[in-house]
């Protein structure tokens, strides 16, 4: 039998436990950048679903490095964003105990899929969320009172969060309920950010609104699930020998005689993934705007670079595997994120000033892969296909 001579450093990090199922599957910002008022009011986060990955070429311009005036490939993650519908405001004050919401303004028209959420069954319900409550837009009174209370917000509120929710329908995803989620407003004084909530009540808000190209941004989701796993797929810790008794992925002492319970620091095997994260600095290298309409044509040209001939879009050949075609705008983050295609995230400005070169790097890419993702991709564009190929049976005009 072979045991360990000398110690050797934990598996695993003991920071992130209890390692359970998250109890949200929308990732929650727990905490919002710093408010500075000089600044003009603005959002604080966005939802965005993940597509899928690709990669790309570019030239880095960092100087004093090996790798500097050279092409490097970089794998990058593309998020779909829609833009998101602003339906309500909440005002909060701030007592000994923490923030306290003070009032929610809603809108007067809430749309279908932002209702959805707010019942388990919709087919079967009598849809009578918001039925009473937007009859207050309707007379006199009652815009008396929505003004009222917007001046109590802005007269005792400290904080102001916009209620925004996803667009579903626009996505043609088989969800049809929208995600919703409180996003703080920040900049300028208080009476200015409730005006900016007021002003944007069923209006659609842009991601171009919230983030630009070259920011380094923050990750908060639902990582992917991997069910009930055991030691060495959960806390990486080493397999036993090949002869050991009643198998060898396991941890050979789980502890001493006493104390006669088993410690919490001592790999378990349990549940792996499906765990909410938060990741920091996600350095966005691409804006790109959906499918648009242009003088009756539909224009998809939102992948080419400066070096491109052609004209293509960000969808790789035969869509992104489980996903299917990107249409709306999107975002695209250098390397990998957290969770599964489809999943939801949301993407939030940085909790910090970013002084670092490597953080302000202007991002110039030369060329977005669009091969296939489902096999070895060997053209860029259907026609480059079309081109190599020539005309094909399946093409021919019967």
């Amino acid at each position: 039998m072979s045991h360990r001579k000398f110690e050797a450093p934990r598996h695993g990090s003991k920071g992130f436990l209890p390692k359970c199922r998250s109890k949200r599957h929308k990732g929650k910002a727990k905490a919002f950048p710093k408010d500075d008022p000089t600044k003009p009011v603005h959002l604080t986060c966005f939802m965005g679903y993940k597509a899928g990955m690709s990669h790309i070429v570019r030239e880095v311009d960092r100087p004093g490095s090996k790798v500097n005036k050279k092409e490097i490939v970089e794998g990058v993650t593309i998020i779909e964003t829609p833009p998101m519908v602003a339906v309500g405001v909440v005002g909060y004050i701030e007592t000994p105990r923490g923030l306290r919401a003070l009032k929610t303004i809603w809108a007067e028209h809430i749309g279908e899929e932002c209702k959805r959420r707010f019942y388990k069954n919709w087919s079967q319900s009598k849809k009578k969320a918001f039925t009473k409550s937007c009859t207050k837009w309707a007379d006199d009174l009652g815009k008396k009172e929505i003004e009222k209370e917007l001046n109590q917000m802005k007269k005792y509120c400290t904080t102001i969060r916009v209620i925004v929710h996803t667009q579903m329908k626009i996505l043609r995803r088989r969800q049809k309920k929208a995600h919703i989620m409180e996003v703080q407003l920040n900049g300028g004084s208080v009476s200015d950010k409730v005006n900016f909530a007021r002003e944007h009540f069923e209006k659609e808000i842009p991601v171009g609104a919230v983030f630009a190209q070259d920011e380094m941004i923050d990750i908060i989701g639902v990582t992917k699930g991997h069910g009930f796993k055991g030691v060495t797929s959960r806390w990486h810790t080493k397999k036993l020998p090949r002869k050991t008794h009643k198998g060898l992925r396991k941890v050979a002492c789980i502890g001493a005689w006493h104390p006669s319970r088993i410690q919490f620091t001592v790999p378990r095997a349990g549940q792996k993934g499906y765990h909410h994260r938060t990741e920091v600095n996600k350095k966005i290298y691409r804006m790109g705007a959906g499918f648009a309409m242009k003088d009756g044509k539909l224009v998809k040209n939102n992948a080419a670079t400066d070096y491109d001939l052609a004209d293509k879009s960000i969808n790789p050949m035969g869509g992104f595997p489980h996903y299917g075609e990107v249409k709306q705008d999107f975002i695209m983050l250098k390397g990998c994120c957290i969770g599964p295609k489809k999943r939801v995230l949301t993407l939030r400005k940085s909790l910090f000033i970013h002084t670092k070169k490597r953080a302000l790097e202007k991002i110039n890419l030369k060329f977005i892969d669009t091969s296939s993702k489902f096999g070895h991709g060997r053209f860029q564009t259907p026609q480059d296909k079309a081109a190599f190929m020539g005309p094909l049976k399946k093409d021919r005009k019967e």
